[in-house]
């Protein structure tokens, strides 16, 4: 469920550019209008980069690291407020 959010919004994102795009007046004389349809279809491109990004899950090994981490944390806080002290160090 949870890569189906992103799919459903990675689908609304393309489907607001291929909507807006040709509405843009990226040649307007005002330089407002064109810097604004710059920033805007940027923007948008860097929307639909970070649904494909979490789609293709290229950082997983990272979040799985983050994950160790974070448990130890846990585990570590538990002892501490139990009395044992016990602090493991990490190597990198």
């Amino acid at each position: 469920m949870k890569g189906m959010k992103h799919v459903i919004y990675l689908g609304l994102a393309l489907a607001m550019l291929f909507y807006a795009v040709p509405r843009l007046d990226l040649h307007a004389e005002s330089m407002l209008q064109t810097v604004f349809g710059i920033v805007w279809i940027v923007f948008s491109l860097v929307v639909i980069a970070a649904h494909l990004h979490e789609l293709i899950g290229v950082d997983e090994e990272s979040k799985q690291e983050m994950a160790k981490i974070k448990k130890m944390k846990k585990w570590q806080l538990e002892q501490m407020v139990q009395g044992k002290r016990k602090v493991l160090q990490f190597k990198k």
